[in-house]
């Protein structure tokens, strides 16, 4: 995975543009006004990304309280455990970008800081 990283991150230059290549980006059937359906993942990208996110999302929730809680969140609105999941695969993956991009480590007190240091100014 990590030549995968190496590889496609310099080429991906948003979020948006990295959920996509994963086939992790919603996308809406429609067919004018008559159907409409659910939204769904679009499934268009790299599966063997979406399939190395998986268990990482499953440990994610399972072990941090941060992902645990977006997990449930997701789940009462939605019901679906799955839907859920995909979300977390997706936060995952996002963060992974950003770590990346930006050369820096992963800090799990990183948003409490920001808020504390926000809230003193």
């Amino acid at each position: 995975m990590t030549k995968l990283f190496i590889v496609i991150f310099p080429n991906i230059k948003n979020k948006c543009q990295l959920s996509s290549y994963a086939g992790l980006d919603v996308k809406e059937k429609q067919s004018g006004t008559s159907v409409k359906g659910k939204p769904r993942i679009s499934k268009k990208g790299n599966r063997n990304l979406r399939k190395s996110l998986y268990l990482p999302a499953l440990t994610a929730v399972k072990w941090d309280d941060d992902f645990r809680n977006i997990y449930a969140r997701l789940v009462s609105k939605h019901g679906i455990k799955m839907k859920a999941l995909v979300a977390i695969q997706r936060k995952i993956l996002e963060l992974i970008y950003i770590l990346f991009k930006n050369e820096t480590e992963y800090d799990k007190e990183y948003q409490t800081k920001n808020s504390v240091q926000k809230q003193m100014l």
